[in-house]
């Protein structure tokens, strides 16, 4: 059965509307003991709704305070409604993704080679790790895994939403593969790296249903602050019942569970689980797979940043872009060693070094007899012995020389400077000798990504000190680094080295965030406080990372930098809000139940508001109805701009902090006015 006619599909990038019915549905779903025992401070609203509900209906049998009664018991399920939209909102924008990607899912197909050599034709859920796939051009790839034979052309619109297609091949940093992205020309092999349930289409179904979503540090301490704060105002409440009865006031129970709903922090509280799911489907939107809300979060937090330079700064794929020879050496002889020591090189720099040679003129056959030395990574060379006894090598530059040196040769002065200049403009040199000469160098370029400077350059500007990592020799490395635009690099740099930085780094107090496309990248992504792993990279470097970039674009550490500072000042912006707000709230409505009583208080009833009745009644309506009015903000998030910690927060008092405490006073005397004409 082929799977050529399938199409990917991406619903992420599509515009989107919410299902009001379904929505409803969840509201009310949500209302459940289990569900509500997941915010304290909601759950104190849903006891204190019940409360009113059963006096409601004592008074229904008595006909005392019945109006009242049932007035803010409506409300107060309004605001639990309301706050149980505000988190099913968030999350239904993530499941309408979910279902796209789950239609995808369950199209997949895939050929399993059998140990007898022969194909069987299953279910892409029946994989297992280890398997090996064989899939043709315009086929979906049924697992995530790992290119081990063959190269293509992939369109990864299923799960990047872009459909520009890209190159995966195997023995290179680019051979990682992702279920339900389509293979457009040539022929796989691959081998399935994931169990069923593990891939990252079911990563990415499981994170935007928001299923298993655990709360964030600083979401844990901010619960931790509201609910202390409702354990404060409960307290309150309590020593107002003698303080009020002293002064010959007997509040109801309804008026007391009124009284402490409008005090305690209902609005942030109401809010919080709708802010993180919102951060994790920016995150999403931006093609960014956290596999946490922490990583979200941390994404606004970091102090440095480390960057391998191949396939993450630079394209990946070093090219030959210069035969240089040594004094005395014809280009052409320097040309047609380097031709033959590569013919048989499946690297992408020795198929470059080929295209090169043949673009100048090389039109040479290979001895059949000849044998291919593959390149190793203790000797650090690599080229043939031909029958008549000759010895062609390419490799490192000190390698190449230390060969020489053994072959009884001599290296050549002007060596060490062609070295240094090729090393200058940023190129690797690749060394030529034969038998006992050295030729020559070959200049391979790895090309910058188009915009990375001025990435680096805003990424600066926030605060984050970025440090290339590569094993490149350090004149290399500089030349890159300047072009680039990083603010520190680390040459010659082994895993070791990159593990040694981390925790250095991490050691002064500050968050790391790693990029890493590479296997070699692994153990760094996972040491890092943020693993930002590319999804063209190796298997092995996306299970080490907490967050995969689909586009496989270094900067986006900049987008996710942003969306993780948006997720902290939006929660801080919203908290600081919800907290004005109970202030005024408070001297709001104090003075309104007790003015009557204490005549000393008529001064601070400012408002002036018709009864007690009618000033908690406003009050919990208005505490009702800024829920969803800050519900868009929430899924929106506030703007982020580049600015210092002081300056964050005096806008933060300033604007939320300011209007939390003005607010309250015109609308709840507007609601008063209202309620006045029912009393």
């Amino acid at each position: 059965m082929s799977t050529a006619s399938q199409t990917p599909r991406s619903s992420h990038r599509e515009d989107w509307r919410p299902d009001w019915s379904n929505l409803v549905k969840e509201m009310f779903l949500r209302l459940a003991p289990r569900a509500m025992s997941r915010n304290p401070v909601m759950a104190v609203v849903g006891v204190g709704t019940l409360v009113c509900g059963l006096y409601t209906a004592l008074a229904a049998t008595q006909g005392k305070n019945l109006v009242f009664s049932l007035a803010v018991t409506l409300v107060l399920l309004a605001t639990l409604l309301f706050a149980n939209g505000a988190e099913a909102l968030a999350e239904s924008r993530g499941k309408a993704h979910a279902g796209s990607l789950r239609a995808t899912r369950g199209q997949l197909k895939a050929r399993k080679q059998e140990k007898d050599g022969s194909e069987t034709m299953v279910a892409a859920d029946t994989l297992r790790r280890g398997n090996y796939v064989r899939v043709i051009a315009g086929e979906l790839i049924p697992a995530d895994g790992e290119i081990i034979e063959g190269a293509g052309s992939i369109n990864e619109s299923a799960v990047t939403g872009e459909s520009a297609p890209v190159l995966r091949e195997s023995g290179t940093d680019n051979s990682g593969v992702s279920a339900g992205t389509k293979l457009l020309s040539d022929e796989l092999v691959i081998e399935v790296s994931v169990n069923p349930g593990e891939s990252l289409l079911d990563r990415m179904i499981a994170l935007v249903e928001g299923a298993n979503r655990q709360k964030t540090p600083s979401e844990l301490a901010l619960s931790v602050l509201i609910t202390t704060l409702t354990l404060i105002f409960l307290i309150v409440v309590v020593t107002l019942v003698p303080m009020a009865e002293f002064v010959g006031i007997t509040p109801s129970p309804v008026m007391l569970v009124a009284l402490l709903v409008c005090l305690i922090p209902t609005t942030i509280g109401g809010l919080l689980p709708a802010i993180g799911i919102a951060g994790m489907e920016r995150a999403m939107r931006a093609n960014l797979i956290a596999k946490s809300g922490k990583a979200v979060e941390i994404a606004g937090s970091i102090d440095t940043l480390l960057l391998d330079k191949t396939g993450t700064i630079t394209l990946g794929d070093r090219q030959a872009t210069e035969f240089t020879p040594c004094d005395n050496v014809p280009n052409d002889r320097l040309r047609d060693i380097a031709f033959l020591c590569s013919l048989d090189d499946p690297t992408p720099e020795g198929k470059s070094i080929v295209n090169l040679a043949r673009d100048k003129g090389a039109a040479l056959s290979l001895d059949n007899r000849a044998t291919f030395i593959p390149f190793s990574a203790s000797t650090r060379l690599s080229g043939i012995d031909s029958p008549d006894g000759r010895q062609l090598r390419k490799g490192a530059t000190n390698a190449i020389a230390t060969f020489v040196q053994e072959q009884g040769g001599h290296v050549p002065a002007s060596y060490q400077r062609l070295i240094e200049r090729i090393s200058r403009d940023g190129a690797t040199p690749l060394a030529v000798a034969e038998n006992d000469q050295l030729l020559g160098i070959i200049a391979l370029s790895d090309v910058i990504k188009d915009g990375i400077a001025e990435r680096f350059a805003q990424l600066h500007e926030i605060g984050v000190k970025t440090v290339m990592i590569t094993g490149d020799n350090p004149i290399t490395a500089a030349a890159i680094a300047a072009e680039a635009g990083v603010d520190d690099y680390v040459a010659e740099a082994t895993p070791e080295r990159k593990l040694e930085i981390i925790r250095k780094e991490q050691a002064s107090g500050r968050l790391v965030a790693m990029m890493g496309d590479g296997t070699n990248d692994a153990p760094a992504l996972a040491q890092a406080d943020l693993g930002l792993a590319m999804n063209s990279g190796t298997q092995a470097a996306r299970e080490a990372g907490n967050m995969v970039d689909l586009d496989s674009d270094p900067g986006k550490l900049l987008s996710a930098v942003e969306i993780g500072k948006q997720l902290l000042i939006t929660r801080g912006a919203l908290t600081t809000f919800s907290l004005a707000n109970d202030i005024a709230k408070y001297f709001v409505i104090l003075p309104a139940l007790f003015a009557a009583n204490i005549p000393a208080l008529q001064a601070l009833n400012v408002l002036e508001l018709h009864s007690p009745q009618t000033a908690v009644l406003s009050a919990v309506i208005f505490n009702a109805l800024v829920i969803p009015a800050l519900v868009p903000f929430a899924l929106r998030g506030v703007r982020f701009n580049v600015s210092s910690a002081t300056e964050l927060l005096r806008r933060n008092l300033l604007i939320y902090g300011l209007g939390g405490i003005l607010l309250p006073f015109p609308a709840i005397k507007l609601l008063d006015m209202l309620m006045a004409s029912f009393y």
